[in-house]
């Protein structure tokens, strides 16, 4: 099964809370920023977590496959 890494440039959060809003699986505000509450997720996690990172306004969200 796959696995994928989450990359958040915390630098470029804008504290907007839309990854929140479509992935609060995830997501979550801390203070003004949003963080990921882990940075490895599986296939079952990445269609919501790639959702917060579509809707992310200054691309601080990358998720990457993790290569066997």
């Amino acid at each position: 099964m796959a696995k994928y890494k989450i990359v958040h440039h915390e630098d470029k959060c804008i504290g907007c809370g839309g990854c929140v809003s479509v992935c609060p699986q995830n997501w979550a505000m801390q203070g003004n920023k949003a963080k990921p509450k882990k940075t490895e997720i599986t296939q079952e996690e990445y269609d919501c977590n790639l959702q917060a990172m579509e809707i992310c306004p200054t691309e601080a969200i990358e998720i990457k496959k993790i290569e066997d």
